[in-house]
Order: C-alpha cells, then structure tokens, then sequence
C-alpha cells in the first residue's frame, strides 16, 4: 500500500501545536493531538457564485471589495441608473446616479465611490461621487470618453484610455481633474486597478485586441508584463503588484483568469461563466466580478489563498434549556434561533444561540410541531406547522418577540423553508395529501411559486427564494426520498441526489454548498452529506444519530440541535467543514 510519504513527499507529524509554516510546506499533514484536528496546508483558487444582481445588465462600472462592492449604472436595453451594494452574500438597492449611462469607469469604495465618463447617446464627461446613500455631481473629465478604465479612490482618482482609442490620463483630486501621463499605447475597452500613483492598465483594443500592460507611477506608464490571452471588455482589480483580470472578448467571450505579480501574469481558475463587458472590484485574492453579456445578473467571488484546512468534524455544543423534536431553526452557527417542537406537548418555546450556550427568547403566538422556518436570530420567520389542526399561520420574530404576518395560502405540516424574514419560501409538506406547493413571503404576504417535483414532506431546506434547495424526505407509502430540487425563483429542478435517502433531517448552507445531516432511514441516523451545486458527496458523521432535528448556519459553520432517539433531546452540535483556517496566524513568508 502507497503511504502519504511515498506519494506527496511529507509525513503526517503527530504535533502537540500547529507548526510554523511557509508556502513551500504546501501539502504538508499533520495532527494537533491538542485540538484532536488533523490540518493540512493547501492553496485554492477558485470562483464561487454570489448572489444575482437586482438589475442584469453590462456596461457598467464597479468600485469597492468583494464584501463591500458597488455596481454603477450599465446598459439593458437603454442606460439605466440603478446602482446596488454587495454585501458579500447578497446585493441591495442603493441611491440612483445622476446621469444613467453605460461604458463608464469607477473607482473608490461603497462608501465613497467614484463613476466618471461613460455614454448616453454620446460620451461624456460627467463626473458623480457616492457617499453610500446619494450621488452628487463633481468636476467633470477634461475630455469626454466612454470604453475608459479607472483606478484610485474619490479623492484621488486616475481615469485612462477610452473611446477613439485614446491614450489620455486625468487624475482626479476630489474636485477637478488634471492631464496626466499618457498611455504608450492608445486603446480603448481596457480593465484598470491600483491607485493614482501606482496603476495598472490592461487589455483593451486597438485595431485589434490587446495584451499590453502598463504600470503608472504618478507621471508617467511603462510598459509591464504582456498578458498572457489579449483581450477586450475585460474586468479587473487589486493593485499595480497584485492584479487580477477576468472575463472579456477574444472576438468569443472568455471566462479567462490572470494574476499579476509585478512582474508578469499567470493564468489562475476560470471564471464559471465566461463573459464581456463585465465590472468587477476587490482585490487579487478576493475579487468580485458582476454582470456583462447578455444583460447578465450573475455574480462570482474570487479566492485564492494558501490556507489550512482542517478536516471536517461536529463538536458538542451547549444543550437547549427545552428537550424537544420536531423543531424549526434558522439564523448561523454563533447566532441561531430555535423555536416551536415537541417537548411532551406542542411547543412555543424560542432559544437563541450565541455559539456556545441558549438562552430563553419570547415565545410564539401559536404552539405547534412540525413547523419550518427561515432568517436570523433577530430576523426570524414560522410558518405552517401543526397545532391542533394543520395550520397556515405566519410569524415574525425581532429578536426578543414574535408578532403574526401574513398567512400561507395552504396551511401544511412537515415542510421546508429557505430564505429571510422578507424573502421567505415555503415548499412540500402534507395538508390531507403530499404537497408540491412553492409559495414566496415579501415580509407580509405569500404569492404562489412553482410547484416541486416531487410532493413530499418532511423534507430539509436550504439557501434564499430565489436560489433555493429542497433535500430528502418521503412520498406516501411512506417512500423515502434522495431527490434533491434546486430553486430559481421560479420554477424547481432536479439536483444530485443524496447518497442516502432519509426524511425528517437537518439542513443548511445554500443552494452550491449545502449541509444534509441526522434523519430517519429504518433507523436514526448520524449521516452527514454536503452538496456543491451538484453532488452530494458524504462528510464526517454526528455524534448523535437522530431524527426531527433543526439546523442553521452555513456548510463550513453548521449548527444541529434538538431531535428524537428514544426521547426528545436538547442536544447541539457544531460542524466545522474544511477550508476553514486561513494561514494568516501561523504562516510565515518564505
């Protein structure tokens, strides 16, 4: 048998403390016999899907980080001037620019962002500053032009290149701007990012697409390091020794990715989707791409790290001070909220979970069992369930108590829930048959959605109303269920199934990582599975194998408690996935 030594070249150290580690260690595997976690030191990159835009479109401009983006103006099939905040999971309506146009630049952050340039029926030279609520104007560019690129801050901005093509550059000192030095090489539909003093200009096009880099140093540009695949309606970000440059067009799209070190770029993960005339912000290691061909409304997130991952594991948690099963919970692994169950009787009971103890909340209006729910710990929403009848009662909870909503259109038990206090979704479940129903919460009333694939109840939910999963579960007979069903806010269809087939389990995470634990087979279970946006693939197993659970929190930073075995029970417990440690604390630079 092939030992880890004979085939990555390292031992697996029985240590007593994580060990000083530099970047060469990578592949390294070892054992902290202190904390019981067997790590290993890994890099990844790679692109993961964050949440779709309110508005698709392309043109537009992008400024900030990736948990702190800003999306500015574009084009749909006219300019439009939406702008939306990214707050690393989900984006909001923030305040409208002044002037709609598309092919425009921006710089800055959420807070203080800036958007120059641009086109509406021509290029213009409008200059408008955001402070995280309003636009207002600023001094306009010395030259109108649109396809430009930009980098810097509000008050100390850098615009170059653009519409002709052009080789101008305009610095920008929070209220006018001023000739700078111009690009060596004229082009338009470049990418930018750096600062005033120490920018990066990318790609582009001439009379042909284009690789040229070049470095500007407050003065002046040289030429750097070509990029590896030329190209045009590319996005960037990062700095002048740290960039990263994703997507654009080759004359086809391309979902190529490039990493700058100064020097050169290096080809890195390909962006799931490839795509135009995109925007992007953040930084080398954690970027932000948004929007672009076709009115896109996709989201992507940038990684790359060397981090250590430890291998996935539950650990016991603080019990619930009420035993109970049948329960609903939402909210994260160190914010979590239980409420409603059996505990002998129908239960109103709400605790909430500051990641290591519970402590007693206000109680529902209506005690009942087999409820499902959706939000967080000050957020929070009931809905459906069992009392004395099947009942299609809604509730609301703001962090000490709840109030009544709007009720569902058909009252059901055994169902499962996605989403927030606001944007709720409700699915599957049993009135007198199996129900298929979907219906949509906007924070006081449900709307019917579509219907699943398959009726079923007692099935697990996870992610938001419009990209949401169904899991597990049983048809009449009773069957159990592997089929997983993914949501779009629209319509459902159908996942990769779980490995194994169970009802009256626990979920979490979203829609491309997702968290299945606990249920009823022919017995309780301690089954663990996560999901990836395709496959379901099997995870280190509960301590405490059961059915009628909750769960909250995401798939890295899960949360499971209460349940049945031979008795309702009060137990928690904590999943810690892999990929979970960055090196920061430990690695040293070699």
């Amino acid at each position: 048998m092939t030992t880890y030594n004979e085939l990555a070249g390292f031992r697996v150290n029985y240590v007593s403390s994580d060990p000083t580690l530099n970047s060469g260690n990578e592949g390294q595997v070892w054992y902290n016999s202190t904390t019981g976690k067997l790590r290993a030191l890994v890099q990844i990159k790679a692109w993961a899907a964050g949440g779709n835009m309110g508005t698709g479109r392309y043109l537009l401009a992008g400024a900030g980080l990736q948990t702190a983006g800003l999306a500015i103006s574009g084009f749909t099939t006219t300019n439009v001037a939406n702008t939306e905040e990214y707050d690393g999971v989900s984006w909001s309506t923030g305040g409208n620019i002044g002037t709609a146009r598309r092919e425009l630049a921006g710089a800055g952050l959420q807070t203080a962002g800036l958007a120059f340039g641009g086109q509406t029926t021509t290029a213009v030279a409008n200059t408008e500053e955001y402070d995280g609520t309003s636009w207002t104007g600023g001094g306009n560019l010395t030259t109108a032009r649109n396809r430009l690129a930009g980098a810097g801050t509000q008050t100390v901005g850098l615009a170059f290149g653009g519409g002709g093509p052009s080789n101008a550059t305009e610095e920008y000192d929070g209220s006018a701007w001023t000739a700078g030095g111009n690009l060596g090489t004229a082009r338009l539909n470049l990418a930018g990012c750096g600062t005033q003093t120490a920018g990066l200009g990318f790609g582009g096009y001439t009379t042909t697409y284009s690789n040229a880099t070049e470095e500007y140093d407050g003065s002046a540009w040289t030429a750097g390091g070509n990029l590896i695949i030329a190209r045009s309606t590319l996005a960037g970000c990062g700095t002048q020794t740290a960039g990263l440059a994703f997507g654009g067009t080759t004359g086809s799209v391309s979902a190529a990715t490039e990493e700058y070190n100064g020097i050169s770029w290096i080809a890195s993960t390909a962006m799931t989707t490839a795509r135009g005339t995109l925007a992007g912000c953040g930084t080398q290691k954690a970027g932000l791409a948004f929007g672009g061909s076709g009115s896109s409304a996709a989201t992507e997130e940038f990684t790359s790290s060397i981090d250590v991952t430890t291998a996935a594991a539950w650990a016991s948690g603080g019990n619930m001070g009420t035993a109970r099963n049948y329960l609903a919970g939402c909210g994260t692994q160190t914010a979590g909220l239980a409420f409603t169950g059996i505990a002998g009787s129908n239960s109103s009971a709400t605790e909430e979970y500051d990641g290591s103890a519970w402590t007693a909340g206000g109680n529902i209006g209506t005690a009942r069992r087999y409820v499902a729910g959706c939000g967080t710990q000050t957020a929070g929403l009931a809905f459906g369930g069992f009392s004395t009848v099947t009942t299609n009662a809604t509730e609301e909870y703001n962090g000490s108590a709840w109030t009544g909503g709007g009720n569902m259109g058909t009252g059901r038990r055994g169902l499962g829930g996605a989403g927030i206090q606001t944007a709720g979704l409700a699915f599957g479940g049993i009135v007198t048959v199996m129900s298929n129903a979907t219906e949509e919460y906007d924070g006081s009333a449900w709307t019917a959605g579509g219907n699943l694939g398959t009726a079923r109840r007692n099935l697990a939910g996870a992610g938001t109303q419009t990209a949401g999963l169904g899991f597990g579960g049983y048809t009449a007979g009773p069957i159990l269920q592997n089929g997983t069903e993914e949501y779009d806010g629209s319509s459902w269809t159908a996942g990769g199934n779980l490995n194994t087939a169970r009802s009256a389990l626990g979920g979490a995470g979203n829609q491309t990582a997702g968290l299945a634990f606990g249920g009823l087979t022919t017995t309780f279970v301690t089954n663990t599975e996560e999901y990836n946006g395709s496959s379901w693939t099997t995870s280190t197993a509960m301590t405490t194998a059961r059915l009628g659970l909750a769960g909250a929190g995401t798939q890295t930073a899960g949360l499971g408690f209460g349940g049945y075995t031979t008795t309702a029970v009060a137990n928690t417990e904590e999943f810690t996935g892999a990929f979970q440690t960055p090196t920061a604390s430990i690695l040293t630079t070699s």
